[in-house]
């Protein structure tokens, strides 16, 4: 099927896109390369389609009626055909909303004399007329004799073998349309699941599904409104600075109904709409629906509160492992009718932070999250069990040397950033603490206490990288307001340090920077590092420590459906 009959059945409506299909992923690269193959005439590919009157849930608002017959829905070919209708017709296909493109890949440039593809660069293309908006091609907006003209009134002569050229360049962008998709079809007597395992094959050969993809696609195949529905939520803790994606959502699915981190193919079958009881009646696990609804109304709200009222974590964006937190869901979940000790809270919080100081999940995650979510289901204390796993590996207390050469990438800087908040640190210049601060201008950003521009110009640049680790490792920063940041320029450490001091006496002190003004001084920066490394090291240690007692054992008159309300209280007294 040519390229362009395809975009004509989207826009009539015989083409569709099943809801079980992941969204659209591609980023601007994906979208050249394409287009480089196309121009090339390489071979990009086959399109699997389906046509059945019996069709899942289709993506976008259309919604199938019988009276319809049967439709064609596109299984695979989804991304480059998205991506072809965005770059020829100049706007978002209909089963998709401005808000479902992550990352746009409108605005695609081409020299029509070198057939060179790149997004938009004002010094290279502005006032260059060979540099043509992909789009306004495709469109016959922009046509060859109208780059000729436009040159020519730049005082240029074009000669006719670069006439000749544009033209021929023109038409292969123009001929893109013309191109054939061949077309493998699954015959309509295929069932959903039968449809989706064919999807499944046929992706592990190109741009492989992950296993949570594809887990999703089946549970959008027996429950339509799967996806509609986790991609709402979604949304919701976004805008409280949350963000995570469909996978994440699916190992909480997995870990909360198996107390598995693996085998996704338990999500595949359409058995999970059932509760099943055993022999006598008890409940053994719910229905997926009612997991979700427990989970979307719940379990991860409360998490999220416990994590930014006791953990200190504003944003997913500190967090080195966002899947530390899958143990922390399944062991709220299954104690939802219960109160949780306060003790016990704090267990959590001290197994997070390890999980994240000596990356737990760095690798084999899911064979992990299996091992750890079996202790979470067996065990009475569960996170002291974990913690105890962590120790086995790698040892719980920090020393000074581990800062040498770590920047701010390194789950160091989380811990720091969430213990400056316990401690009620403030910015050093508007005095505003640390803690989930309102607006874009009051964000934290991290800020080199030694200025780089001064170390550089004393031997600490690039050209000697054990000294230039040392400038960028993260005991050099402190953590201002971006406002504050602004304002600081590039200041001496001894005269700014002096002037925060002079200020707010306690300031330095609760962001555990030296207070020995001799080590302020640009001779004295590696002692400087050295005390601020030992500082650091100390009071983590002290701080992890003391996070929960092995003998506190009471127990809180709260039920945890009241915690999570008191918790939800202290966070909008926090705003």
């Amino acid at each position: 099927m040519k390229i362009s009959q395809v975009l004509d059945k989207v826009d009539e409506k015989q083409i569709f896109i099943p809801a079980f299909q992941r969204e659209y992923v591609w980023k601007r690269d994906n979208a050249k390369q394409l287009i480089d193959s196309l121009i090339r005439e390489y071979p990009t590919g086959t399109m699997l389609t389906w046509e059945t009157s019996n069709p899942p849930e289709l993506k976008g608002q259309f919604k199938y009626s019988s009276t319809q017959g049967s439709v064609k829905l596109l299984l695979d070919g989804q991304q480059r055909i998205t991506t072809l209708y965005m770059l020829i017709r100049g706007e978002i296909p209909p089963y998709y909303t401005e808000a479902d493109i992550i990352h746009p890949i409108m605005g695609l440039y081409v020299n029509l004399e070198s057939l060179e593809l790149s997004y938009y660069m004002k010094k290279r293309m502005e006032g260059n007329p060979l540099w043509q908006d992909i789009t306004s091609i495709f469109q016959r907006k922009i046509r060859a004799k109208d780059v000729v003209r436009a040159l020519e009134s730049f005082d240029i002569e074009v000669s006719r073998e670069l006439d000749d050229l544009i033209d021929d360049n023109v038409r292969a962008v123009e001929n893109i349309v013309e191109r054939e998709f061949p077309e493998q079809i699954i015959p309509p007597k295929a069932t959903v699941k039968e449809a989706i395992d064919i999807f499944y094959k046929v992706n592990a050969s190109g741009v492989a599904l992950t296993d949570a993809e594809l887990a999703l696609a089946q549970i959008s195949g027996y429950w339509p409104e799967a996806r509609d529905s986790i991609k709402a939520k979604i949304a919701e803790l976004t805008e409280h600075g949350f963000v995570f994606k469909l996978d994440f959502m699916v190992y909480a699915l997995l870990a909360c109904m198996y107390n598995m981190g693996s085998d996704m193919k338990k999500l595949h079958g359409n058995e999970n709409l059932e509760a099943v009881y055993d022999d006598e009646g008890n409940l053994v696990r719910e229905g997926i629906k009612e997991v979700w609804e427990r989970l979307e109304k719940y379990t991860l709200d409360y998490v999220m509160n416990l994590m930014r009222s006791k953990a200190y974590v504003d944003h997913t964006s500190e967090i080195n492992s966002i899947y530390a937190l899958i143990p922390i869901i399944s062991f709220c979940y299954n104690h939802q009718a219960e109160a949780i000790p306060e003790p016990q809270l704090w267990r959590i919080i001290k197994w997070f932070y390890y999980s994240q100081i000596r990356a737990r999940y760095v690798s084999q995650l899911p064979q992990k999250l299996d091992f750890d979510l079996r202790i979470i289901k067996e065990k009475e204390k569960p996170f002291e069990e974990l913690l105890g796993v962590i120790a086995e590996d790698r040892r719980l207390k920090v020393v000074p040397e581990e800062f040498i050469g770590r920047t701010i990438s390194h789950p160091f800087f989380a811990l720091m950033k969430w213990y400056f908040k316990s401690k009620g640190a403030t910015c050093f210049t508007t005095g505003l603490g640390l803690h989930k601060n309102m607006g874009e201008k009051y964000q934290l950003e991290n800020d080199h206490i030694f200025p780089s521009a001064i170390l550089k110009k004393h031997g600490y640049s690039r050209d000697n990288r054990i000294k230039y680790q040392m400038a960028q490792e993260l005991t050099n920063r402190a953590l201002l307001t971006q406002t504050a940041n602004r304002k600081k320029s590039d200041n001496s450490a001894e005269e700014y340090l002096s002037n925060i001091k002079a200020m707010s006496p306690n300031s330095l002190q609760k962001q555990c920077i030296p207070e020995e003004e001799n080590l302020w001084k640009l001779e004295n920066f590696e002692e400087f590092l050295d005390a601020r490394r030992s500082i650091l090291a100390t009071e983590f240690n002290t701080f992890l420590d003391g996070l929960a007692s092995e003998d506190d054992d009471s127990y809180g008159e709260l039920t945890t459906e009241e915690q999570l309300q008191a918790l939800q209280t202290q966070m909008v007294e926090r705003s």
